[in-house]
């Protein structure tokens, strides 16, 4: 089996590491930051923190070296995914493409490229403190289901949920994967961004009661949004939120999109909470608060 990871930042990272620990699986990273490439060609790549591994994917930050796969698992930040799934979609031209990425339109953007897209969600998360060292933070599971629209062939998602459980990264799949998603996507656009605009971890957004409050009235917007559209969630996203601020599991883990704030990069607040907003329209849905931390965050940017 060949898999392609297309972003090897953090999350991407995980997935190529502990994937390259397997005999029967060949691991290409794909990624921009040259860098990055040249280190992990160089030393592997290294993870440290919640797992200890040492993995050696084939890089390149050339798509046209990358063979013919049987997958992709697509990583990258959501304003990049259209970029990044149109110059490497020849790779998989008999294969099946993944998303594991934040936020909401990644599958619709992939779909406009290749024929088969698994709609994913993962939970692990992280940070590159280094070219090829990613410090990880944060254990999870991930979800992979079918895009209706284009949706791979069951007995593939199967396979490569298979794959990914056996390097490490515990995996399921589903008959629908919205469920998983939209939890996932309540979640980060109830934290991250109140992390992003106050420079806090998400335990310490957690136990300040004013923020926490606010958390819960963003929940309640996507919850309804979803409900809107007949998704049910697979888990409700408040139990997630207090789980992950316990000390053992994130209390000190600041958000990619703080960390983003704090690298002055663009966020992904347009897919978050800007993508609850959309579908709040649609589908006749007030979300005012999620409105307003969607313009805060946006405001935050054009500052810089």
């Amino acid at each position: 089996m060949k898999v392609c990871i297309v972003g090897c930042g953090a999350v991407g990272s995980l997935f190529a590491a502990n994937l390259a620990q397997l005999d029967d699986v060949e691991i290409w990273a794909y990624d921009l930051a040259q860098e990055h490439v040249d280190a992990i060609n160089r030393d592997g790549l290294r993870l440290s923190g919640a797992g200890e591994v040492l993995g050696r994917p084939r890089a390149t930050s050339d798509a046209s070296e990358l063979p013919e796969c049987d997958f992709g698992i697509v990583a990258t930040k959501a304003m990049h995914t259209s970029s990044a799934i149109a110059t490497t979609a020849h790779a998989f031209t008999g294969g099946c493409v993944a998303t594991v990425q934040n936020g909401l339109g990644n599958e619709e953007a992939i779909a406009e490229h290749v024929e088969r897209v698994i709609r994913g969600t993962t939970f692990p998360a992280g940070k590159i403190v280094a070219p090829g060292q990613v410090q990880w933070d944060v254990k999870g599971d991930t979800t992979f289901g079918p895009f209706e629209s284009r949706p791979a062939p069951a007995g593939e998602i199967v396979r490569l949920a298979d794959a990914c459980t056996r390097a490490g990264m515990p995996t399921k799949a589903v008959a629908d994967a919205r469920g998983p998603q939209w939890r996932k996507v309540i979640f980060n656009a109830s934290t991250n961004p109140i992390g992003a605009l106050t420079g806090l971890s998400h335990g310490r957004v957690c136990e300040d009661s004013a923020l926490r409050s606010l958390v819960s009235s963003l929940v309640d917007e996507g919850k309804a949004v979803a409900a809107a559209q007949g998704i049910e969630l697979d888990a409700d996203p408040e139990e997630l939120i207090d789980h992950a601020a316990r000390p053992d599991v994130a209390y000190d883990h600041k958000a990619s999109m703080l960390q983003d704030v704090e690298a002055r990069r663009s966020t992904e607040i347009d897919y978050l909470n800007g993508g609850i907003v959309r579908f709040g329209d649609e589908h006749g849905v007030p979300t005012p608060h999620n409105r307003a931390i969607w313009a805060l965050v946006r405001g935050l940017e054009r500052s810089w």
